[in-house]
């Protein structure tokens, strides 16, 4: 059982490539199958870190490895879209590259402040994750943008600035911190140690 949370990340990071060639060679043909893939990887996402808690193996290093496999899971599904549909995605080149930016300064300030990217699975990140899992949805299966694809951008760089604002409220490195509230209260001392944090 305690291996179990390391199976489900190793085969979210396995499905990456698979869609990735899928997209690539058999276009939009395989946008079902892919689809299909992409909630499969949200399961092993999902279960993952329950089966951790639940067998007492959620710890540093599982936690920034699932942080670092969903990184490489969404990007695929990224290019996945872009191979599947690259007239639509050159059209709203702009949000793609505002959440790209947003994305690369949350590593160079938690590098550059902690010598180690983030890792802090917030709320706020949670629900970009759904609204990127509808808006992948619109793209792949139905290729469209639309108001699905829009959301994910304003969750994106919501949940983005959150993330920033944690690192740098923290006083050191921490994983699994739900929102930069609860980093301020580390901070102030008035929060207890992130046991209590959902995950």
């Amino acid at each position: 059982m305690k291996n179990i949370p390391y199976l489900l990340i190793a085969t979210r990071f396995i499905l990456a490539p698979i869609i990735l060639l899928l997209a690539y060679f058999k276009g939009t043909e395989a946008r079902f199958l892919i689809l299909a893939l992409m909630y499969f990887g949200i399961l092993t996402d999902i279960f993952d870190g329950i089966i951790a808690r639940k067998v007492g193996v959620s710890s540093e290093k599982l936690r920034r490895l699932d942080s670092q496999t969903d990184l490489i899971f969404w990007l695929s599904l990224g290019l996945a879209s872009y191979f599947l549909n690259p007239e639509l995605i050159k059209e709203e080149w702009y949000g793609i590259l505002l959440i790209f930016v947003m994305e690369a300064l949350c590593y160079i300030v938690s590098i550059w402040k902690f010598g180690k990217e983030t890792c802090t699975h917030a709320f706020l990140s949670k629900m970009w994750g759904l609204s990127l899992l509808l808006a992948f949805t619109y793209l792949i299966g139905f290729q469209e943008a639309g108001w699905a694809f829009n959301l994910a951008i304003i969750l994106g760089l919501i949940s983005h600035i959150d993330v920033i604002l944690i690192i740098l409220f923290l006083p050191q490195w921490q994983y699994d911190v739900p929102s930069c509230y609860h980093a301020l209260k580390i901070r102030n001392g008035k929060q207890r140690k992130k046991s209590i944090f959902f995950n």
